[in-house]
């Protein structure tokens, strides 16, 4: 399992559930084949990130103020506690839409600094879009190969970790060009991750479907943050 990584800046996330399961898991039972784990990981994905966003823009329009290092770790790690001890049960699913909803939560406060920027709308605008077409090429690529891509999970683990103590040495030694470095890590390591989740799912080695979401969900997060704080440098003059 990769550790989780937050950047103060950003409120980043990274996990991937790789965890053994039990075979009667619920969200297992209702996956099967790798064919259908996949179309039912997709159909999540797509329904939690449209949850996610519309909780980011009710943040970024009611101006609420971002919850902390401190609430952010505390809700993300226990929300994803949750998604692991129910993943058995049909509370699976709920259990997904409070993590996503969470961190469409603590994204809103993000949007609403960038969005106050020179240009600030055109820097979402281009995240969002370099985000979705990398998801696109990467879930394409694999689904046209079929190629397993399970040989990166040290070099990720070890890119994460490497990514966490980096971001909080930039927030403790106040290190700017420290946490820019960690941002285009953590977007390259996010392009790893959608590989290897995706692969994982496609040749068998994710069948549940709860948790190939969850994994799924966070590299995007983590992607669109680390390439909108990327993107923003310019509107920061």
């Amino acid at each position: 399992m990769n550790p989780l990584s937050s950047n103060p800046e950003t409120n980043r996330f990274s996990w991937s559930g790789d965890t053994a399961r039990p075979a009667g898991n619920y969200a297992q039972a209702a996956s099967g084949t790798p064919n259908r784990v996949l179309r039912n990981t997709y159909a999540l994905l797509a329904m939690t990130l449209l949850f996610s966003a519309a909780v980011a823009i009710v943040s970024t329009t009611m101006k609420l103020p971002a919850p902390g290092i401190l609430i952010t770790l505390v809700g993300y790690f226990g929300l994803l506690f949750a998604v692991h001890k129910l993943q058995n049960s049909g509370w699976a699913v709920p259990a997904v839409f409070g993590l996503t909803g969470f961190m469409g939560y603590t994204l809103g406060p993000i949007l609403t600094r960038y969005s106050g920027l020179p240009n600030g709308g055109e820097v979402i605008g281009m995240a969002l879009g370099a985000t979705a077409v990398t998801f696109l090429a990467l879930s394409a690529y694999v689904l046209t190969t079929r190629r397993d891509f399970s040989f990166m999970g040290g070099f990720l683990f070890a890119g994460m970790v490497i990514a966490l103590l980096g971001g909080i040495a930039a927030m403790v030694f106040q290190m700017p060009a420290l946490g820019l470095a960690i941002s285009g890590m953590v977007a390259l390591l996010s392009a790893g991750l959608i590989l290897f989740e995706t692969s994982r799912i496609v040749n068998g080695g994710e069948t549940n479907y709860v948790l190939a979401t969850v994994g799924l969900f966070v590299s995007l997060f983590n992607l669109f943050t680390s390439l909108l704080s990327l993107f923003g440098i310019g509107s920061n003059d």
